[in-house]
């Protein structure tokens, strides 16, 4: 990395980033802050702004009002747009180049040196397991084949930040598991990686982090481990269950719902269990069974953003 970018500031850093396209506003007030080297994840339903949010950290769409930074220095800093690497949900690339041509073609963006180039590409290629088909014209790629080598684009320049915006879609298992392997490998060089997916199982695999964003606001940060292996789903069987003592389970729940014989309940951890085992005897209700469930990260998010508009 040029000593001329600060490595102690954050990776990405945002406050109160606002945009307005007319009488729509597209991003509210995006306050976040993204640590070096973690894959962090982006998540929202549609229309929550993450793609506008995206934009305009790539100086590609102007903020209305707010500040941002990347790598610690300017959005519009040559130094620091050189330094990141960015494949798009939504690619066009020269089709009628082939492989090896379309990568070379951006090593001369980056000025790369012919030597640099050739062994970087052979590099990348191998790295995406395309290197059998680096001769053919990328017309001739199929979708998951063109996700693979726009994958090796974002990655050319040995970049300190890749944002990647669904860089699963179109990929059968086997290219899902070499992102996933590819990501891990980002996260071990000490890279930080962006990630907006709407493939909620691939972020609970790779993401260290991940914000919740709604109509253009992070709603909530967390390590992810901390959400899916902290919070539990709880399914109680019981008798003699009067709406008072339902009320009362809400001192270790967010979530409380009561059908017929069944409570439905979150806790934060299996901590709780016992003492609302215990509350419930107490109480003189009968229980019969006390199931514990991890929340998948896909209940989080309905529960975190609800459900008005999916991924």
């Amino acid at each position: 990395m040029s000593a001329m970018i600060p490595s102690s500031s954050p990776a990405i850093e945002t406050r109160a980033l606002r945009k307005v396209f007319g009488d729509k506003v597209a991003v509210g007030d995006l306050t976040l802050s993204v640590e070096r080297g973690e894959v962090f994840g982006f998540l929202g339903p549609n229309g929550a702004g993450k793609t506008t949010s995206v934009k305009m950290l790539l100086n590609l769409v102007f903020p209305t009002s707010g500040e941002a930074y990347l790598l610690g220095g300017s959005l519009n800093d040559p130094l620091v747009r050189s330094r990141v690497g960015f494949l798009p949900e939504h690619f066009r690339f020269h089709d009628w180049l082939k492989g090896t041509e379309f990568l070379a073609l951006h090593a001369e963006l980056y000025k790369m040196s012919g030597q640099q180039a050739r062994r970087r590409i052979a590099d990348l290629l191998d790295l995406v397991s395309l290197t059998p088909h680096a001769g053919k014209k990328l017309r001739e790629y199929s979708k998951g084949m063109l996700q693979r080598i726009g994958l090796a684009q974002a990655l050319l320049n040995q970049p300190d930040l890749v944002i990647l915006d669904e860089p699963t879609s179109g990929l059968d298992p086997v290219g899902r598991r070499l992102v996933r392997d590819v990501i891990r490998e980002l996260r071990r060089d000490g890279t930080t990686v962006f990630l907006n997916s709407h493939l909620l199982s691939e972020v609970e695999i790779t993401c260290d982090r991940v914000a919740f964003i709604k109509h253009g606001q992070v709603i909530r940060v967390s390590p992810l481990q901390s959400l899916v292996e902290g919070e539990l789903s709880v399914e109680v069987r019981a008798r003699n269950l009067r709406p008072e003592v339902v009320q009362g389970l809400s001192r270790w729940s967010r979530s409380v719902r009561l059908d017929g014989e069944h409570i439905a309940l979150t806790l934060e951890g299996e901590a709780d269990l016992p003492q609302v085992n215990r509350y419930l005897v107490e109480q003189g209700v009968d229980v019969f069974a006390l199931r514990p469930e991890r929340i998948s990260l896909e209940d989080l998010f309905i529960q975190i953003v609800g459900t008005d508009g999916g991924l």
